[in-house]
């Protein structure tokens, strides 16, 4: 339990500085529920999330109101659905709907798990899957895909990713009255986690218990604040000052999961400590950087600062917790975070300055908005950059990117709520496409033989 003196600095910096519980997710193994055809199975699904997520949403706002910490989402993850419709390809789309009944039945904001790990190799019904992702995410409001190609053990599979370029084309299409905001939903993962509580890349694997609770705390204006009241600060004084605000920060979280997995009857998972910003002023990890000493985010020094502040928040937060999993590090989504917002307005941040931050994140090129005329094979080499990264460094890469219909460099795409808004950012003229074509697989790297 907290300490009086923890308790009121939680609620300093709730009230001061934007602490939240960003989301309190439930994971469910929908395994059991496969059947031998599409209206069975996603029946079988519906049955069992409505009967074990009911009350999530009524357990949040119970604790919300106990402990004085805002929970700002409750969210699903599901099996990987790939692995469920499996027996009736063609049809994923009859899970995809059911799926969405479901999470607005018991009122969560998003369920995730419309998903297929691909990275060594691509069945047919995996195959049929992917190609049914467009479709899904534009016939349902809260299912969020995610597709892994890589891993630092099996290399990258270039099909996959070649087809993921497509994927996200088509996806835009299908939602170009939204600003192509179906891509908002999909995620394509190097090294993807099974315990991740953050959309659109959650989903529950199969080496997880029946029912678990993970938790995704968020902090960036409480680091923030932190910083500002330490203006003379070396850099290593910055690092300490950084961590013991994680370590608060993670407290707090592991506070709310074990409750929140105790009242839902799951196992308590993990503490996600995931420095994920919004939209608003004071929320933001590019503020951060910045008030580490860059003029703008974007600039030389901000790939060595996001480096700095991911360590240290990785620090504090497993001296607060032993259960500290998902990603736990630090977000660069674009369009909800403001400064990153500001500094990709004014050209100081580019997508190669991304990607260049994507070796030291949590993450990687998270909810960048692009040309819509962009081709599928410059999608599918910007996914086979941040894969190799991933792979390279044995951590955790994705691509979230939106080829934003009709829209070119200058203009701006907006997604409302935690989701904001973004300006469409540069792509790299020459083609990759011959690249792309090759297909087959990138073996993976030497240090991936362990055993």
């Amino acid at each position: 339990m907290l300490s009086n003196k923890e308790i009121f600095e939680t609620i300093d910096m709730v009230e001061k500085e934007h602490l939240d519980v960003r989301t309190i997710t439930m994971g469910i193994s929908l395994v059991p529920c496969i059947r031998e055809s599409a209206e069975k199975t996603a029946a079988a699904c519906y049955d069992r999330i409505c009967s074990y997520a009911e009350n999530i949403v009524n357990v949040g706002a119970a604790l919300e109101k106990e402990y004085g910490i805002p929970i700002v989402n409750k969210r699903v993850s599901i099996t990987p659905a790939s692995l469920l419709t499996s027996n009736f390809a063609g049809k994923e789309t009859v899970l995809a709907k059911k799926l969405d009944e479901a999470a607005k039945n018991v009122g969560v904001d998003f369920l995730g798990g419309y998903s297929a790990l691909v990275q060594k190799g691509m069945t047919s019904y995996e195959r049929s899957f992917i190609e049914s992702i467009p479709e899904a995410l534009a016939i349902t409001d809260r299912v969020c895909s995610s597709i892994n190609v890589g891993s630092s053990k099996a290399g990258i599979n270039l099909d996959a990713v070649a087809l993921m370029g497509g994927i996200i084309k088509r996806t835009a299409e299908r939602t170009e009255e939204a600003d192509g905001f179906g891509c908002a939903k999909l995620v394509v993962f190097c090294n993807a986690v099974e315990d991740n509580p953050f959309m659109a890349g959650a989903f529950h694997g199969v080496g997880e218990a029946e029912k678990v609770i993970n938790v995704g705390v968020s902090g960036p204006g409480v680091v923030h604040y932190a910083l500002k009241n330490n203006p003379g600060a070396d850099i290593s004084e910055i690092a300490e000052i950084i961590k013991k605000t994680a370590f608060k920060i993670t407290r707090a979280g592991q506070l709310i999961a074990s409750e929140a997995s105790r009242r839902l009857n799951a196992e308590f998972g993990i503490v996600d400590l995931s420095l994920a910003p919004t939209p608003v002023m004071g929320d933001s990890v590019a503020h951060i950087l910045e008030e580490i000493g860059l003029e703008r985010v974007g600039t030389h020094g901000t790939t060595a600062c996001l480096a700095l502040l991911n360590d240290a928040v990785k620090k504090g937060g497993v001296m607060a917790s032993s259960k500290v999993g998902g990603l736990s590090g630090a977000f660069i989504p674009v369009s909800e975070d403001i400064g990153m917002i500001e500094g990709a307005r004014c050209g100081e941040l580019t997508l190669n300055k991304l990607e260049a931050m994507t070796a030291v994140c949590s993450v990687g090129i998270d909810m960048v908005a692009i040309p819509g005329d962009t081709s599928a094979e410059t999608i599918a080499a910007i996914i086979a950059d941040e894969a190799a990264i991933g792979m390279i460094n044995n951590k955790t890469t994705a691509v979230r990117i939106i080829p934003a219909p009709g829209k070119q460099v200058g203009d701006t795409v907006a997604f409302g709520g935690l989701l904001g808004s973004a300006p469409v950012m540069a792509v790299q003229g020459a083609s990759a496409a011959k690249f792309i074509r090759r297909g087959g697989k990138n073996p993976a790297p030497i240090h991936s033989n362990k055993n």
